[in-house]
């Protein structure tokens, strides 16, 4: 029975695997995007969030905790000051997992693991007014014959005439022109 044991193992022992996150963590932070394997990306993420709801919180214990778990000072001042910014109108979801594709030594499963740029986090949001009549309603007979149940087929009067003809395909010459012959 497993209970109550939670999170990956990865194939290593308990300090093995805390210091690989703790390093994998700071260097997201360092670079905002790393390249690692599915299961590892599938790990960081919940502790990067962590880290970053931390540098929102702000105080000086936040700071103290976050500077526990990460290897350089640099890098969580540099959460503390800058990254937090991006995220302070945000509720989670700052960091992104796109997979990469196989890697070509072991065939491993890759992806990027990336921190959520500022402007992404905001999305326009839809209009939910009622539109005017004036709006609706097609204004002429054309319009309305493509509303609904019309084909989209232009009428016979629409469609542009081809008045260049097919050249045949070839190298270039054709035995009736001489190599040398080119209009100036």
């Amino acid at each position: 029975m497993r209970h109550r044991k939670a999170g990956k193992e990865l194939s290593r022992n308990t300090s093995h695997r805390r210091a690989m996150l703790r390093n994998m963590v700071t260097s997201l932070f360092k670079y905002e995007q790393i390249e690692t394997t599915d299961t590892k990306a599938k790990a960081i993420r919940p502790i990067a969030e962590k880290m970053i709801t931390l540098a929102k919180r702000g105080d000086l214990h936040a700071r103290r905790q976050a500077l526990s778990y990460m290897q350089d000072k640099t890098v969580t001042h540099r959460l503390f000051e800058e990254i937090k910014d991006r995220y302070l109108d945000r509720q989670g979801g700052y960091v992104r997992i796109v997979k990469k594709g196989f890697r070509k030594g072991d065939g491993a499963p890759v992806s990027i693991v990336q921190l959520l740029p500022a402007e992404e986090g905001k999305k326009e949001k839809k209009k939910k007014g009622k539109r005017k009549k004036a709006e609706k309603a097609p204004s002429s007979k054309a319009e309305k014959g493509t509303k609904k149940g019309a084909s989209s087929v232009p009428a016979k009067e629409e469609i542009p005439e081809i008045e260049k003809a097919v050249e045949p395909r070839g190298r270039g010459n054709t035995a009736d022109e001489p190599k040398g012959s080119e209009e100036a």
